[in-house]
């Protein structure tokens, strides 16, 4: 999903802050796919040179090399493996995670579907028993911490079942990201629980689960429309008593057409800036947009680097 080209960011703007929680890990190894044009390759090196990343570049191996040279782009110490067309890079980048050879994937010259379907094949072996879902990470100049938005970019209509795993991915990223206890607001157009609407029995349902710790490590509330989960005098208003209401971390939208128009409002409107993530594989997958600035990839980059080290500081099952 597009965004806008905002290449710099505010002073104190979440997204530098996020930059600044990954210097402790050491970068993580990435499965660059297809990075067979400029703007890919870049990505890359400037993810590698802000010590976010170690690429792999995946792809034809001229075509790389030929765009390297072409933009004046020193690739000279990056490990290339070679593959003839972008298809087969989206399924040998994923082979290479599935063998643990890399611990994060990213999206190079390519178009999403093409990366995706390689990354859900059963063939492939990065489908874990979660359901895949994008994470936004926005960094909104009215909002006062980040804010994440799921999801508005993978499942259409989603059911419960997947709306939980969607849910359950964002809290996953929120830790990762150090936000120890993130508040969940499941969005609605309203506040109550109606029948007839089936996103807000969705929201109670999931609000259910996390009681009965189906979900876990976060706190939910929903149905809430959004003026009451992002603003408090909106909750004061309405008397709803609640520690999300007006202060959360993480917005779950009811289907992808909300979803979407959320993030692009947010976006064109209130000059957000963003990260994104794919969620729920065995690694997670950078799905960064040719639109995107600087700060946004490199941003997207450290939200990879910070999963992946939650993901290795896990015990073993």
């Amino acid at each position: 999903m597009p965004s806008p080209p905002h290449e710099t960011a505010a002073p104190g703007s979440q997204l530098e802050r996020l930059l600044a929680l990954a210097v402790e890990p050491d970068p993580v190894r990435t499965a660059v796919v297809h990075p067979v044009d400029e703007l890919s390759l870049s990505g890359a090196v400037e993810a590698a040179a802000a010590h976010l990343i170690v690429p792999v570049l995946v792809g034809p191996q001229a075509r790389i090399r030929k765009a390297a040279e072409g933009a004046g782009l020193d690739i000279s110490d990056f490990e290339v493996v070679d593959a003839p067309h972008s298809h087969a890079a989206a399924a040998r980048a994923c082979e290479l995670a599935r063998d643990g050879q890399v611990s994060a994937i990213m999206k190079g010259a390519l178009h999403t579907d093409e990366l995706l379907e390689a990354a859900v094949s059963a063939a492939c072996g990065l489908r874990t028993d979660r359901r895949m879902s994008h994470v936004f990470i926005l960094d909104v100049p009215t909002y006062p911490k980040p804010l994440l938005v799921s999801d508005a970019a993978i499942n259409i209509a989603p059911d419960l079942a997947t709306k939980a795993d969607i849910v359950q991915n964002a809290i996953d990223c929120a830790r990762a990201m150090k936000v120890d206890r993130p508040k969940v607001a499941i969005l609605a157009a309203v506040e109550t629980v109606n029948p007839k609407m089936a996103a807000t029995l969705d929201a109670a349902a999931l609000c259910k689960m996390a009681d009965r710790r189906q979900i876990v490590g976060g706190v939910l509330d929903g149905p809430l429309a959004f003026d009451n989960a992002i603003s408090k005098e909106a909750a004061q208003t309405k008397h709803i008593v609640s520690e999300v209401a007006g202060d959360a971390d993480i917005l779950i939208v009811p289907d992808i057409e909300s979803g979407n128009m959320l993030a692009k409002q947010l976006f064109y409107l209130a000059r957000a800036q963003s990260a994104g993530i794919v969620m729920g594989a065995k690694v997670p997958i950078m799905l960064t947009s040719r639109s995107d600035g600087v700060l946004s990839r490199l941003a997207s980059c450290a939200v990879a680097l910070l999963v992946a080290q939650a993901e290795r500081s896990k015990p073993a099952k």
